[in-house]
């Protein structure tokens, strides 16, 4: 009998269901194979275990670890109602977690410079939602002006001084600086006030929930068009019915169902990095929101399978 563990031995490509069961081995994300290697890789998955931005409860840097745990349960199919296996179709890794002792914008921003310099796509596992501006960062500076596609309760944009480092702030210094385009932005979930909106359109919950979800999709791609566009999904914007286990909970947000059903509306953007952030597994029940992380971090590469083929 041979013995094997996807993440150590499987290869790019081989899809899911490959062998591993979901109760042992080691936890890597969908049971990709674990690698520092970005030759011929076209997404790179990678943790960034960072809650020092937190405004609430900390400990979005347990995130990761959870969201790679809860992705096992998940990694014996293809997800429905994709077409395509994503694992089968593009070669996707887990890069492991960006990593020191301290890790820093720039420290961020590196990481994901080094992943987009091998013409790899990169997927990010939070750690708290300051970690989408260092990712903007870097790929703005491949892409340029980013269309940001924002997933909340929140809208993120509220002023900072000095370095900012908040996990409110981002989007305001992404504007402010010109790496994020708010005339071809829209955050999508929002159900907290903040008088500027910066210009980024907004799409309530309560938007979400009366007009539905295709009308929401048509929003959204009317408003980004074939601009480089980012999808940023904070947690949050699930109700804590869905996703209780985050920083920053409020009531009214969107199903599950719900955000599934738009994110599979997007295809035909031009999508060039992701993230899922903000969970916080001390404050779980019975891995609910790890498991919604997951679903939609695997939704996410389905999508950009699917953007990418139509291009």
């Amino acid at each position: 009998m041979t013995d094997w563990d996807n993440a150590f031995t499987g290869q790019p490509k081989s899809g899911m269901a490959t062998g591993s069961h979901s109760f042992g081995g080691a936890g890597s994300f969908f049971r990709t194979p674990y690698s520092r290697d970005l030759s011929g890789v076209d997404v790179a998955v990678s943790g960034v275990p960072l809650d020092i931005a937190t405004t609430n409860r900390s400990g979005a840097r347990l995130g990761p670890r959870a969201i790679r745990n809860a992705s096992l349960s998940l990694a014996w199919e293809r997800p429905w109602p994709w077409q395509r296996d994503p694992l089968a179709e593009m070669a996707v890794v887990d890069y492991g977690d960006c990593e020191g002792s301290l890790l820093s914008v720039k420290h961020i921003e590196a990481h994901v410079e080094r992943i987009l310099a091998s013409g790899a796509a990169s997927l990010l596992l939070g750690g708290d939602h300051f970690i989408s501006y260092p990712s903007l960062c870097a790929h703005a500076k491949k892409h340029g002006p980013i269309s940001l596609i924002h997933f909340d309760a929140h809208t993120d944009t509220w002023p900072s001084s000095g370095e900012g480092i908040n996990h409110g702030t981002m989007f305001y210094k992404a504007a402010k600086e010109g790496i994020v385009l708010p005339d071809s932005s829209v955050q999508v979930g929002i159900r907290t006030t903040n008088e500027d909106t910066l210009g980024y359109e907004i799409i309530s919950a309560a938007d979400v929930h009366h007009k539905g979800t295709e009308v929401v999709v048509e929003q959204i791609l009317n408003r980004v068009g074939d601009r480089p566009a980012y999808i940023t999904f904070d947690i949050d914007c699930l109700d804590p019915a869905y996703a209780p286990g985050t920083g920053t909970p409020v009531p009214g947000g969107l199903s599950s169902f719900q955000a599934l059903d738009i994110l599979r509306g997007l295809v035909g953007i031009r999508l060039v990095g992701m993230d899922v952030v903000e969970v916080a597994p001390a404050y779980d029940h019975a891995e609910m929101t790890a498991l919604a992380a997951a679903q939609i971090a695997i939704e996410l590469l389905c999508l950009y399978d699917e953007c990418r083929r139509l291009r």
